[in-house]
């Protein structure tokens, strides 16, 4: 009985370090199954992670273009502004000489026809005025009518 004893023993032995490796065999068919899950994961993430820093690279290179084209747009418009801004200053120191100028005529025909009063109210028979008053250089009394001139007038284009 012994004898059948170990041999059952023996062959329990024989089944149960037959389950083992089974279970073993099992056991590292999943080991390998979930390795190649988790390699195939990182290489699905590493391709997503790629695709989205090309996708940001390719939205910065599209940012510097436009960034580029507002900077060129910037300077070109502050070269007009200052263009524009030097030729206002012409033109203003242009009106101011002319509104000089005209004030400096109302001066002489106001200093003039005042003059044409104190000759015209003098003695006659000391100062003989011709007799067309017209071209008379000190009876000016066409020009009684102070110079004016709008904006307008002073620069047609």
């Amino acid at each position: 009985m012994a004898s059948s004893s170990g041999t059952s023993s023996g062959s329990s032995m024989l089944q149960n370090s037959g389950s083992e490796e089974d279970l073993q065999v099992l056991m590292d068919q999943r080991k390998r199954k979930r390795m190649i899950s988790n390699r195939e994961s990182a290489r699905r993430s590493r391709m997503r992670k790629q695709k989205h820093l090309d996708d940001l690279m390719a939205q910065m290179a599209e940012l510097k273009k436009e960034n580029n084209q507002i900077i060129t747009s910037v300077n070109i418009t502050s070269q007009h502004y200052m263009n524009i801004e030097a030729e206002n200053s012409v033109l203003r120191a242009q009106a101011d000489e002319l509104s000089n100028r005209l004030q400096s005529l109302n001066e002489i025909v106001s200093f003039l026809n005042a003059s044409n009063g104190v000759f015209a109210a003098g003695d006659s028979s000391s100062f003989n005025e011709p007799t067309d008053s017209f071209f008379n250089p000190l009876n000016l009394s066409y020009l009684n009518q102070p110079i004016m001139a709008s904006a307008a007038e002073m620069f047609h284009y």
